[in-house]
């Protein structure tokens, strides 16, 4: 009885007892481990199944003689009663692990959230349904909800892709910093989209409706520690711009110097979490669902969005960046210096660069030589460059050059791509498709099967269409993306970012000097600077370091040589391989014959103890009631599930 509180203490420490033994026995017999959730309810089913699967066997033992008429007593069970116990307790123990095992078939682990999981995304599922009809309003109220249906104008003049351009602007920039971020992307994409949403998401990189300013000094007296007025000498609260993640104000220190204050939106990660999680999970659907999505790649390609943002809402590995970069000689382009003392998570205190915006630049062919210069030198001599180079991270400074800002997104390469990178690039001023080939694979992962002819004619037909004189190289990035795709090679994310900077780059060119050729400018830069390596100087250090590394390895050349030499005149040269030598493939071996084995033993048994019951005589084990061949027959059963079910579940455990 449970009516008192030690009743109802006694029944739970009960069943605790009952479900760590029955825990323990079923993945013991069974060789895998199962979540607790799983285990209870196995145990559950097998008390409320135990009746009916016991009530068979008991039925068989037929009824046991009540009295011996002549004595009057009851007759001794004798030992068989202990093994026709021991026998209930083993048919008891298979019913969990039949659940079990029907389980890993039909709700395999992790097809179902436990419970903190589920109540954890059941929130999710809230909040991200709040965020959609918040996004959905927003569409709708600038215009986009037919659109957004399917059902929307034909727009067939300027003024439409215009107004069209201008409301997709306003509902991105009303969404949110995520959305925002989506558009400074969409804006470089001059080859996915029209001029016009290309000219008005380009507004989207400093023209973003700033944050009030009670809110932005809650932010710096949270992460300064003290007032702006005892931080700063002083401190002008009209923002000199407002970006997507932050907003820029400019200040003075104490000790005179003038700096940019770069503040972290407030309360923009929740939003922004939430609006990755939509993201992540509407780029895996399209990828599920669609071929351009597949092949698109779209699962990585929004997961390397979501990474992307959020270094950026960390100010500190921007400080970090902005550190790597200066220490690479910056030509003729400024960067602005970090106070490391005032940098923290949401709050970036540097340099200040006085100037006007790229926008309002000249034109100026020169400066955008300077440019392209300065972000090929970090590309393929420093290793460390600017990943988004769009015309809102750079400034025309009051000297007449150019400045560098907003390091949040960095790319770094190491030595071997940055040599394979300067190989592709002198084998496209070259234009030798061969050349143009190995460097290619030598900078991609090299598939197992891939068509090199093939490759090597569709390169050459590219140069011959882009790298000629006087051809236009708008949609150069685009073509050699539509190749890479098209023999199943895939480009690693830092050589991906590389691309992506020299795209974003092409469109900035455009604001300093329309009919830049980028092209020509990076053959002439190739034919420059990397060409330098292959002077005679530059040849005979390279030699010279070469040969000494290899020194060592020479100088033990002559003697192995004579070794295997003597070896093959006195017929003792012979060859020693092992088979199976990595501890993987004996595990393997080993597991595999394990399933053999369990398979052929559970089968045996099966089939023995079928032939035992189905065989008539033998001792009776409990007077008048079953035999022996019975009783191992009913046993050898019991046997043969166990080992069954062991080999089922490693089969279906995914």
């Amino acid at each position: 009885m449970i009516d008192s509180p030690l009743g109802f203490l006694a029944f739970l420490v009960t069943w605790v007892v009952i479900v760590a033994v029955v825990a323990t026995a079923t993945q013991r017999l069974l060789g895998v481990k199962f979540g607790l959730t799983r285990i209870v309810i196995a145990t559950l089913v097998a008390f409320a199944l135990s009746g009916m699967a016991i009530e068979p066997i008991m039925g068989s033992l037929g009824a046991m003689p009540a009295h011996d008429p002549a004595t009057g007593q009851y007759p001794e069970p004798g030992i068989g009663a202990v093994w026709i116990f021991l026998l209930l307790v083993m048919c008891l123990a298979l019913i969990p692990m039949v659940v079990l095992v029907v389980a890993e078939v039909l709700v395999p682990p992790g097809s179902v959230p436990g419970p903190v999981e589920f109540v954890r995304s059941l929130r999710g599922r809230i909040s991200r349904g709040r965020r959609y009809s918040q996004i959905t309003r927003i569409a709708v109220r600038n215009g986009l909800g037919p659109y957004l249906r399917g059902r929307g104008d034909r727009v067939d003049d300027r003024t439409g892709w215009v107004r069209l351009a201008g409301s997709l602007r306003q509902a991105l920039d009303d969404a949110g910093v995520t959305f925002v971020k989506l558009g400074q992307v969409l804006s470089t994409r001059r080859d996915l989209l029209p001029a016009e949403f290309v000219e008005e998401l380009g507004k989207l990189q400093d023209k973003v409706t700033p944050a009030p300013w009670e809110q932005i000094e809650k932010v710096l007296l949270e992460e300064l520690g003290a007032p702006v007025e005892e931080v700063f000498a002083s401190f002008d609260k009209v923002p000199l711009a407002a970006a997507s993640i932050a907003q820029v104000y400019t200040a003075t220190l104490p000790t005179g110097e003038e700096v940019v204050v770069k503040v972290q939106r407030p309360g923009i990660r929740a939003v922004v979490a939430k609006d990755l999680d939509i993201v992540r999970r509407l780029a895996a659907t399209l990828e599920t669902r669609t071929r351009w999505g597949r092949s698109l790649g779209l699962r990585d390609l929004a997961e390397g969005f979501a990474v992307a943002i959020r270094e950026e809402l960390d100010f500190r590995i921007e400080a970090a960046n902005m550190a790597a970069v200066a220490a690479a000689p910056a030509g003729p382009v400024t960067y602005p210096s970090p106070f490391g003392r005032h940098c923290t998570e949401r709050v970036l205190v540097m340099q200040r660069l006085r100037g006007t915006s790229l926008a309002q630049a000249p034109v100026r062919p020169a400066l955008a030589r300077d440019l392209l210069d300065c972000l090929l030198r970090q590309i393929l001599m420093d290793g460390v460059f600017h990943a988004d180079p769009h015309p809102g991270n750079i400034m025309l400074l009051d000297d007449g050059t150019l400045g560098l800002l907003d390091f949040g997104s960095v790319g770094r390469l190491d030595a071997s791509v940055r040599a394979a990178l300067q190989r592709f690039l002198l084998a496209m001023n070259k234009q030798d498709p061969l050349a143009v080939t190995d460097a290619l694979l030598e900078i991609v992962p090299r598939p197992e099967e891939i068509d090199e002819a093939a490759l090597e004619r569709a390169l050459g037909q590219f140069m011959a269409r882009h790298l000629g004189a006087g051809l236009n190289s708008a949609s150069m990035f685009t073509d050699l993306f539509r190749i890479v795709t098209a023999y199943g090679l895939s480009i690693p994310p830092e050589v991906a970012a590389v691309f992506r900077a020299l795209a974003t780059l092409e469109g900035t060119l455009v604001h300093l000097a329309p009919g830049f050729n980028l092209v020509e400018e990076a053959r002439a830069f190739a034919g420059g600077y990397l060409s330098a390596a292959m002077e005679p100087q530059a040849i005979k250090e390279t030699l010279t370091g070469e040969v000494a590394a290899l020194l060592p390895m020479i100088r033990r050349l002559p003697r192995r040589l004579e070794r295997i030499a003597s070896a093959a005149e006195h017929g003792r040269l012979s060859m020693n391989m092992r088979l199976l030598g990595d501890e993987r493939d004996r595990r393997f071996v080993t597991h595999l014959l394990h399933q053999v084995l369990l398979t052929v033993l559970g089968a045996t048994a099966g089939l023995m103890g079928v032939i035992l019951l189905s065989t008539d005589g033998g001792p009776f084990v409990i007077q008048h009631t079953m035999r022996l061949y019975e009783l191992i027959g009913y046993f050898l059963l019991v046997i043969s599930s166990i080992l069954v079910l062991r080999v089922l579940v490693l089969i279906f455990r995914r």
